[in-house]
């Protein structure tokens, strides 16, 4: 019996020392936590594919559909990457293509080819928060906004997330005035965004509707983004994705806006 007793009290000790090490491992540093879902969010592997679906509604229900692979390369873990979006559905936006060239810590290159007019486009710094192919994503969004433009302080740790403010360090770089990020204290994953404008109205929400673990990461498979202003949404639904497809630099060339890799953006590889 007092055997017996022993082992249960070692057990239940055992329990206790658990719990106290789950709570005891709450992080306090902003900085940290959102570089840690930085990472998680868009820097999976060290390269990714993807394939997309896209659904715009406006106030009146009316839809648009946009199907479209995306192609990712690190250069460095958190640091420079590479992004190539090429459109195949529907028909007036077949072919086009979006080509990301990212540098934390400085302006982003980024180009649009539109192939109904054999054209190049630039984006230039001032449009990156602006809408990307007419969604309710903005082109930041594709490829993430750098953690260093903005400062972060941490608001409030639940059972569930922890409650990040960020702001701005230029306030004329973004049309918000800050936004409050949910990020799961399970994953890292950012499950919530609400932005807020000058009058601290949160006009602006971005969510993950479904996620999964995809080769060991988590991976968003369903997300939207509300605009709480007009009542219209956009909705990205993500199938087939697959990391560390060895895929070089030369996928993403300026060359590959005008000529897409076709045995990257052929599902299976």
């Amino acid at each position: 019996m007092f055997k017996l007793i022993s082992i249960t009290s070692l057990f239940v000790v055992a329990v206790l020392s658990v719990f106290n090490n789950v709570y005891a491992a709450d992080l306090t540093n902003a900085d940290e936590i959102v570089s840690k879902a930085n990472l998680v969010s868009y820097y999976a592997g060290n390269d990714g594919r993807s394939e997309a679906r896209m659904l715009i509604k406006d106030a009146q229900g009316r839809e648009q559909k946009r199907q479209f692979t995306i192609l990712r390369r690190d250069r460095e873990e958190g640091g420079e990457q590479d992004f190539l979006v090429v459109f195949s559905r529907p028909s007036d936006v077949r072919n086009t293509v979006f080509l990301v060239a990212k540098k934390p810590g400085g302006d982003d290159d980024r180009w649009l080819y539109l192939p109904g007019l054999d054209l190049v486009k630039r984006i230039s710094a001032g449009d990156k928060r602006t809408s990307f192919v007419g969604s309710h994503y903005f082109y930041e969004d594709v490829s993430g906004r750098s953690i260093r433009e903005d400062s972060h302080q941490l608001l409030e740790t639940t059972d569930k997330h922890y409650v990040i403010e960020n702001k701005p360090l230029d306030t004329n770089s973004a049309e918000f005035s800050r936004y409050i990020a949910w990020i799961s204290k399970a994953n890292f994953l950012p499950e919530k965004i609400e932005y807020r404008d000058e009058n601290d109205t949160v006009y602006r929400r971005v969510e993950v509707l479904s996620s999964a673990l995809i080769q060991g990461h988590e991976t968003v498979t369903k997300s939207k983004v509300s605009d709480l202003r007009s009542g219209g949404s956009t909705t990205l639904e993500f199938r087939f994705q697959n990391y560390d497809l060895g895929m070089d630099q030369a996928v993403f060339s300026e060359r590959s806006l005008r000529k897409p890799p076709r045995e990257w953006l052929q599902r299976g590889q």
